[in-house]
């Protein structure tokens, strides 16, 4: 028996494993029930702590779960400016640009424990990044036997779920910055989606923008759509309905839905925040889409089945429009439905709570004291919500049309990534970690396979 055929035997368990499988998670709902979540922690005390792992260097890229394989992304160099977070407006790039080992990391999910890691790629970045980013955003994307991760640089590979690489195509350099003032590069940071048989990417960059899906298979191109939009750091969103199924994007010029087996454009919306950064939500027959930069707040809601050019400034009287608030969109964490409702988070740390279907407002509160800021995006599951702000506060809200605060826990490290939820675990990935959060295991767990696991390998 092969290393490899092994690894799959023994880590690969579709069947009974809870699986988070790309950016947000399924379909970037972001929900994951079926199993309870702890609402308090303690990381000094290791209270509620499965384990914490070290990474090696910075990444925004959020874990995803395959079976009983947690998948990181992280970019490591030289000692460089690290992460600024707070609430501040400098859209300067940071000034030096160290060489970067970019690496694919395989953690077992049960432990913490490291299984492999592939080498991406080394050199100096090709694009500059923000003081809140790093050069490694994107969030890789799982179907369960394949693993595919997309570099600024324009790598896009994609790899078995042993850490064999299966093909890597070159997309062109992805400068995603500031489109008014080129010179501001913050770095790429969309995501990559696994639909059937092809992975699709969003390439909203200063310059030749496009939408394209790629053969899972080997990586041929099997469609490329041009956008002329700015970039744009939302990732693409599956959606189904009316007999239909549509890729859906966000943008400035050009946010909408396509054909995902052809590139065709079902439709269109103009306008909204010029810096697009939410993915579009999908529940209930309806996508929900958001930007807040510039003079611009909108939250709306498209109905399934859309065609044509929706203009924002009649949205409000469109047929294809279920409802649409004018100034109650957010800029930075993607929205998430729950239930029937919709919960949203400013930047700023002002929750809001509606009811989905309708837009109407159920609370508004903000969370914490004032002066944190929000970069995460919320996840939900076993009836709580967890919002994460920057420094490091996690909150954890009871699902419901009133706000009831369940605990606030701190990470003692910047947050910037989403967290995943799997069998029971919420998964942080910190600056400098990935911590496993979930009441202590029974006594038969998935633990004494890891073990076998180990056994055979040294043989």
């Amino acid at each position: 028996m092969t290393r490899s055929l092994l690894i799959f035997i023994l880590l690969v368990s579709p069947s009974v494993a809870q699986d988070w499988p790309q950016f947000r998670g399924t379909n970037a709902a972001g929900v994951a029930d079926e199993y309870p979540l702890v609402a308090s922690w303690d990381v000094k005390a290791k209270t509620n702590i499965r384990w914490k792992a070290k990474i090696p260097g910075m990444g925004h890229a959020c874990p995803v779960v395959s079976g009983n394989q947690v998948f990181i992304v992280t970019a490591q160099g030289a000692k460089s400016e690290g992460l600024k977070i707070g609430l501040y407006g400098d859209p300067k790039s940071v000034k030096n640009n160290p060489a970067q080992n970019w690496f694919l990391i395989s953690i077992h999910k049960f432990t913490g424990e490291e299984l492999w890691r592939f080498p991406l790629r080394a050199g100096v970045p090709k694009v500059k990044r923000h003081a809140k980013s790093t050069h490694a955003n994107s969030t890789p994307a799982t179907d369960g036997y394949h693993v595919v991760v997309l570099l600024g640089s324009g790598d896009l590979f994609c790899f078995n779920v042993c850490g064999e690489l299966l093909w890597k195509k070159q997309l062109g350099v992805l400068d995603a910055g500031w489109f008014r003032v080129p010179a501001d590069q913050w770095g790429y940071g969309s995501s990559p989606i696994i639909y059937r048989d092809r992975v699709i990417v969003q390439c909203d960059i200063q310059k030749n923008s496009f939408l394209a899906a790629y053969d899972l298979a080997d990586g041929r191109q099997l469609w490329r759509t041009p956008r002329t939009d700015v970039p744009t750091w939302s990732t693409p969103t599956i959606f189904t309905s009316h007999g239909r199924t549509e890729v859906v994007v966000n943008g400035f010029k050009h946010a909408g839905g396509y054909d995902p087996m052809t590139g065709k454009s079902f439709w269109q919306l103009n306008g909204g925040g010029d810096i697009p950064v939410p993915t579009p939500v999908v529940a209930h027959g309806l996508v929900l889409l958001s930007s807040a930069h510039g003079s611009a707040r909108p939250l709306l809601a498209i109905k399934g089945g859309a065609t044509g050019v929706i203009q924002l400034a009649k949205a409000s009287g469109s047929q294809h429009v279920a409802w649409y608030n004018r100034r109650s969109g957010v800029y930075m964490p993607t929205p998430i439905v729950y239930g029937d409702l919709l919960y949203t988070c400013r930047i700023n740390g002002l929750l809001a709570c509606y009811e989905f279907k309708t837009g109407k407002v159920k609370y508004r509160k903000r969370l914490g004291r004032g002066g944190a800021s929000f970069t995460s995006s919320p996840v939900a599951g076993d009836g709580k919500v967890f919002f994460t702000a920057e420094n490091g506060s996690v909150y954890v809200l009871q699902a419901g049309p009133t706000f009831k605060l369940l605990a606030t826990n701190q990470m003692q490290e910047i947050c910037m990534s989403s967290p995943a939820i799997s069998d029971g675990m919420l998964l942080m990935r910190t600056k400098d970690h990935v911590v496993a959060i979930g009441s202590p295991p029974p006594p038969t767990s998935p633990r004494r396979r890891f073990r076998l696991l180990r056994f055979l390998l040294r043989r």
